[in-house]
């Protein structure tokens, strides 16, 4: 169906996850291609996590560190690594090891960097210094789970939320390994009843057979063009998961497919909460597959948009809010 051969690299990978993702959820047998499988370790090497309503043991770290985010930058900007080593005082290897470390030698002149390559100079020098969101306080959502899955090194982030009545639940992407989730509905006695995609690349999406097979009739939601129209969003829609309420926006530029659900009317009026997927993390934003503009425009209309306390749940890297991106992420 597709010359994938022809593709580069990122796209190659969203339209293996894109194929796959829709015979999925529209066969009965499921055939999954070969290139979608290739990279999963076995089951044993896996890392999985929960966070749940205390508050973090660790501080864990930011997805990009400084040098992620000075080389996605200037790929943002197109610069090349010549100019900006000669425009910040350091050579092009002093450059290559920080973007590579995140840990600088010779300290670059981080103004002269972040104007040419399309940053704030004062909110990257933060980076620089150590800026980290505050820790979040999560028994302040009571019904809210961050479920962490890693292979290959790859760290992703799904989110699992349900009304405290009716027991009702939903998952927003499912992570490498669905184990963990089937967990924590059995010990919660929790009745599965929507998936929530935020985009198809493979780490969101890995657990999909997993889900299917145990949720045969659970009702699908997604941003992707080849989806049944029954499973797609419409943007005035909204989902009631008992009291809770979850709406969609559009934030395509990292994936074509990108979409960021809000959750609101929690009890004790508790902060709304964005499951953004790669749309924005804690300091950075995600590659801009799709267009580094677009990214960013959909971030600033449709996620800094949202009420100031507003909990960002990222598919990679540390929870944060509003406040705090507006203030600190040297991409706005």
């Amino acid at each position: 169906m597709f010359a994938a051969g022809f593709l580069p690299a990122h796209a190659r990978q969203q339209v293996e996850a894109l194929a796959f993702f829709v015979e999925l959820w529209t066969k009965h047998a499921v055939l999954i291609p070969v290139q979608f499988l290739a990279y999963h370790p076995p089951a044993s090497s896996r890392i999985l996590a929960v966070i749940g309503t205390d508050r973090y043991r660790s501080r864990m770290n930011l997805e990009d560190h400084l040098g992620d985010i000075i080389c996605k930058a200037r790929a943002m900007s197109g610069v090349s690594a010549a100019t900006a080593a000669a425009a910040t005082g350091i050579s092009e290897t002093e450059l290559s090891a920080l973007e590579a470390t995140g840990q600088r030698g010779k300290r670059p002149d981080f103004t002269a960097l972040a104007n040419l390559i399309g940053l704030n100079p004062a909110k990257l020098e933060a980076i620089a210094n150590g800026w980290h969101p505050a820790e979040k306080d999560l028994s302040l959502w009571r019904e809210l789970r961050q479920i962490s899955t890693t292979e290959g090194g790859n760290t992703v982030h799904c989110y699992l939320i349900w009304d405290e009545v009716t027991r009702d639940t939903a998952l927003f992407d499912t992570g490498w390994d669905a184990a963990p989730v089937f967990k924590l509905i059995e010990e919660n006695q929790l009745q599965l009843k929507h998936l929530f995609i935020t985009h198809t690349h493979e780490d969101h999406v890995a657990g999909l057979q997993q889900i299917r097979e145990r949720f045969p009739k659970i009702h699908l939601h997604t941003d992707a063009r080849g989806a049944p129209p029954q499973h797609r969003n419409r943007r005035n829609d909204f989902i009631m998961l008992g009291s809770l309420r979850i709406t969609n926006r559009e934030t395509p530029g990292h994936a074509e497919d990108g979409v960021t659900y809000i959750i609101g009317t929690w009890p004790e009026d508790a902060p709304h909460v964005a499951i953004v997927g790669d749309a924005i993390f804690a300091g950075s934003i995600g590659r801009g597959n799709q267009s580094w503009a677009l990214a960013r425009q959909k971030v600033r209309e449709q996620i800094f948009t949202l009420p100031a306390e507003t909990l960002i749940c990222p598919g990679h890297g540390p929870l944060t809010t509003v406040t705090e991106e507006k203030a600190h992420n040297p991409f706005f």
